[in-house]
């Protein structure tokens, strides 16, 4: 079940995106950061807790974010991250945005839903305000696509 994520969820959240993070599969999230973004996370929750996560972060008045997208692992190949990514897909149309971004270490997962590749620089500079506080900045080796909707 796909719903908008709750308080309770975010202590499961963070260690879902953790343990990716761990591994150097994405960036890591902190606990102050999860709470501060929570309306813009949406979950699967199973009857063994959160089984996926992904977010929609509006950064200007018609572009958007996609973050933190992650799947338990024991759970992969199920639909769930596409399932996920058609949710926050869903309220940036209904949002009006009209593209959609992603920074990502799994570029060809994103293709596979009409995402393209671009030029970090394309991006608008209130973005990286964010950045700013990684670990990797100024060397982020995340590859960025960007989707037209």
């Amino acid at each position: 079940m796909i719903r908008r994520a709750t308080i309770r969820d975010i202590k499961q959240v963070q260690k879902l995106i953790n343990f990716y993070a761990d591994k150097d599969e994405m960036l890591p999230r902190s606990l102050n950061e999860l709470y501060e973004n929570i309306r813009d996370f949406f979950v699967v929750e199973e009857k063994s807790g959160i089984v996926g996560c992904c977010a929609l972060h509006v950064c200007w008045y018609d572009l958007g974010e996609i973050k933190s997208l992650a799947v338990l692992k024991s759970r992969q190949g199920r639909g769930i991250g596409a399932r996920l990514l058609a949710a926050c897909l869903e309220d940036a149309r209904r949002l009006k945005l009209k593209k959609i971004f992603a920074l990502t270490y799994q570029p060809l997962y994103f293709k596979k839903f009409s995402f393209h590749e671009i030029d970090k620089a394309h991006l608008p500079h209130k973005i990286w305000t964010e950045c700013i506080k990684c670990v990797k900045f100024p060397d982020c080796d995340e590859v960025a696509l960007l989707k037209e909707i």
